[in-house]
């Protein structure tokens, strides 16, 4: 009896403990102020299939979580949510703000919150561990042609085995 419940006990707090910290826009920008860091925000629709998929494949691997729990902080973006539970249509004022047209949506901020890039749609945890890689490193401030970036893309070694 003692062993299943250290069992049970330890799948708990394993669980818990993999997946992705979400917090808001404001609580990102106060955490920033301590501890400045890159911040990553995820647009997302319940709705779309991919925008669930990325939730249940992309978000939870290993090292994709390792990347946004370590070197960003993470919003979590349902701007459809915020407007409806205002009785209102069409999208929030943020996602508006940032030009959002499509979901999934990641928009990446620097420390000083200006704009670095934007990925537009599904991508699985090989797609997706470049950017955050470039955007950490902050090699994404020496990348500005696309022959660099394909230059990037071949040296990249990825952690991932899929």
């Amino acid at each position: 009896m003692k062993s299943s419940l250290s069992i049970l006990l330890f799948c708990f707090f394993s669980l818990s403990f993999a997946q992705v910290r979400w917090m808001t826009i404001d609580q990102a920008i106060t955490a920033q102020k301590a501890n400045p860091k890159k911040i990553i925000v995820d647009f997302y629709a319940d709705w779309n299939t991919a925008c669930k998929e990325m939730d249940k494949e992309t978000f939870i691997h290993p090292e994709i979580l390792k990347y946004l729990n370590d070197k960003f902080y993470r919003v979590f973006k349902n701007p459809e949510f915020q407007v409806k539970s205002k009785g209102k249509n069409g999208t929030h004022q943020f996602a508006k703000f940032m030009n959002i047209n499509s979901y999934p949506t990641l928009i990446f901020l620097d420390e000083n919150l200006q704009p670095i890039t934007n990925l537009v749609g599904k991508f699985t945890p090989k797609e997706l561990e470049p950017y955050l890689n470039m955007i950490a490193t902050n090699q994404y401030k020496s990348i500005k042609t696309r022959d660099q970036w394909e230059n990037y893309q071949r040296k990249f070694k990825s952690k991932i085995k899929e």
